[in-house]
């Protein structure tokens, strides 16, 4: 027995080691395959050091769970329990390269938000996302045979110490039950590239995905008896909102949001016209005057300068699903996302239902599926008059190229000109409301005019005088600059079109970003969420730039305070809005306290004054959304309470609470028509 036990022990070990070292070998060809793709780190030894630690905190972490079911089985039959470890072994590291190679393409690892997409999604993302390159390909079958041949013939060639054969299980078992991982100083590298990069990208998701289907305690019940309320120190909402709906209606508030538009506008002859534009992964670190990656929106930066724009401004989501209800709605998250929720989207009011309810007809316009995220299902719940997507557009407009037999759709160019075709050319009566949602500036990165624009991209570096080293790793994401150069002309031209049109003088336009793109390496992690905000129209009196924060909850209640205190639209005297309205001071700081969801599975960030929460980290936010990691245990423990006190609230929505009472959605419900 004892003899068959030391036996089990040194086999498992052996095999357990080719594992270890095979995990090594991937590590060495992801930093390779990523500096030719992208960039090497700064520090490499350094860097290879603190990733293979990483791959160690993995492997140890698995290796008693292995060892539990390797040893009664090798009692039974010891051949099987060979043969069924390195399956085991051979599929963990199937997967490894799997998402090695998602990193390599979408730049951050994937967690969680796996689980948030339906398949057709899914297919439709991977299909259109053009992952497949020669490095990659090249690398993932040279890391298969190697696995292949290291399975078959290094375990017995390994000589391995009893000693050794039982202390890394007892190991093993310490470091889980003393949370090793969490006890380990995790080094800061240069950027969250670098960072990310250093992660094990298996541990990563199995890790994300346990906290996923087991949350833990984070579901608290608010309704129990000894539960507390929420709207204490450091809750979610300005002490200045008011809350009427106890429990069932948590986010139910006094409308009390101050009007700070108009002080910048003359009036309008009626009311005015909006255009809500949103630019797909428009980011701030490669928009306008200061950004860290250079100006490479130079049409865009002339609208900031002659409009009202936020350079301090952040998305609420990390990806599209999250603009449409945070922007126009100003909601909740739900459990995944508001949209997620499908038919099940609770009841609400947004400023396509309260504009439209008084007389504004509204519409919505995307260049590709708008059933993606339930986008569709939202837009209709709120009675939008026109719905209008790829299934919309006629035979004389182009799509985008295909890449593995998919389209986003149609790009920036082709969109506004559809959307101007279908517009009436005279002023509008009544005044309009249109949402219009761009696709170009999306992976996999291919435009129709993609040799024009690889040739601006080479001479916007050259204006914005980079060096040669700089272009050359620039030239990593040409594709993705490309097609920011491609937005930023086809805005040009649509402002130029719109110049032509009755309506346009009485018109105000507002344009922003979902999100900043990922594809181009991140800074810091509120990179993700920093995008532009910029309010151009012909009625203003005076141009402004506003260092202080703002996200994409304050758009919203901003508008109709606008309208109500101008143009005497009616509104309920209760709302739900998460925002507080924009803030206009010129100076940086942030008066707001809200959270921000990076994926459908993935709510870790939670705004408060000058800090960021992200995860168990809190970052000090500085001017140019800069951030420095600190410890400060009194603010830590503020505005973790409340992000959990959001968080609560937000879990119970679509079961015991609900978004607005009854009365009022069906008061400023719009009439059907």
């Amino acid at each position: 027995m004892i003899s068959r036990f030391k036996s089990a022990a040194i086999v498992f070990l052996q095999i357990a080691l080719v594992w270890l070292i095979t995990l090594i070998v991937i590590r060495v060809v992801e930093v390779v395959v990523n500096g030719l793709i992208h960039q090497f780190p700064a520090k490499l030894f350094s860097f290879m050091l603190w990733s293979w630690l990483a791959d160690l905190s993995f492997w140890l972490k698995w290796l008693i769970f292995e060892f539990i079911l390797f040893v009664p089985l090798f009692f039974i039959h010891p051949k099987l329990a060979k043969v069924s470890f390195k399956v085991f072994v051979a599929i963990t590291i199937f997967i490894q390269l799997v998402l090695c190679q998602y990193f390599a393409t979408a730049l951050v690892p994937l967690g969680a938000d796996f689980y948030g997409y339906s398949f057709a999604d899914i297919k439709q993302t991977v299909g259109a996302s053009g992952t497949v390159s020669i490095p990659l390909i090249l690398s993932f079958l040279f890391v298969i045979a190697l696995l292949v041949v290291a399975l078959k013939r290094l375990p017995n060639h390994i000589k391995v110490p009893l000693w050794l054969a039982w202390s890394l299980p007892i190991l093993s078992v310490f470091y889980l039950m003393t949370s090793g991982e969490a006890h380990l100083f995790k080094k800061n590298f240069e950027n969250l590239f670098v960072n990310n990069l250093a992660l094990n990208k298996a541990d990563y998701f199995f890790s994300s995905s346990y906290t996923h289907f087991y949350p833990g305690d984070e579901d608290v019940d608010i309704y129990a008896d000894a539960y507390i309320g929420d709207y204490g120190d450091g809750s979610i909402a300005p002490t200045t909102f008011s809350y009427l709906g106890g429990s069932e209606y948590p986010f139910y508030r006094k409308a009390n949001d101050r009007d700070v538009l108009t002080p910048f506008f003359n009036k309008a002859n009626g009311k005015p016209n909006l255009v809500i534009i949103i630019v797909e992964g428009l980011g701030r670190a490669f928009t306008n005057e200061g950004a860290y990656l250079g100006n490479f929106t130079p049409f865009i930066d002339s609208l900031a300068n002659k409009g009202l724009y936020w350079k301090n401004f952040l998305s609420a989501g990390g990806r599209t699903f999250a603009v449409l209800p945070s922007l126009v709605g100003s909601l909740p998250f739900c459990k995944n996302g508001f949209l997620e929720q499908g038919r099940q989207m609770p009841d609400h009011l947004s400023l396509f239902s309260l504009l439209k309810f008084n007389g504004y007809k509204t519409s919505f316009y995307y260049g590709g599926d708008a059933s993606f995220d339930n986008m569709n299902l939202f837009l209709q719940k709120n009675s939008v008059d026109e719905i209008r997507d790829l299934k919309s557009f006629s035979a004389g407009y182009a799509k985008l190229p295909a890449e593995n037999g998919f389209s986003w759709g149609y790009g920036d160019q082709e969109l506004y000109r559809y959307y101007l075709a279908n517009r009436p050319s005279k002023a509008a009566k009544p005044a309009e409301l249109n949402v219009i949602l761009t696709v170009s500036t999306h992976n996999p990165f291919l435009i129709n005019e993609q040799k024009k624009y690889n040739s601006r991209f080479e001479q916007r570096m050259t204006d914005l005088g980079f060096d040669e080293a700089k272009k050359d790793n620039y030239r990593n994401y040409k594709n993705q600059y490309g097609t920011i150069l491609y937005a930023d002309d086809a805005l040009r031209s649509f402002f130029n079109n719109y110049k032509k049109r009755e309506d346009y003088t009485n018109t105000i336009f507002v344009i922003t970003g979902d999100h900043r793109m990922p594809e181009i390496p991140m800074s810091n992690k509120i990179d993700r969420y920093h995008v532009p905000l910029i309010i151009y129209s012909p009625l203003l009196k005076r141009s402004a730039q506003f260092a202080s924060i703002s996200t994409h909850f304050d758009i919203t209640p901003s508008l109709l305070a606008y309208l109500q205190s101008g143009y005497g639209i009616d509104l309920p005297g209760a709302v739900s809005w998460l925002g507080s309205g924009l803030d206009t001071a010129r100076s940086f700081r942030n008066v707001h306290s809200y959270p921000l969801i990076q994926t459908k599975t993935e709510m870790v960030d939670f705004i408060q004054g000058s800090y960021h929460l992200n995860g168990t980290s809190l970052y000090q936010i500085g001017d140019n959304m800069q951030e420095e990691l600190v410890r400060d245990e009194v603010s830590y423990e503020r505005i973790k309470n409340a992000f959990e006190s959001f968080k609560r609230k937000n879990a119970g929505l679509g079961s015991k609470a609900r978004v607005l009472p009854p009365s009022v959605i069906l008061k400023y419900r719009p009439t059907k028509k």
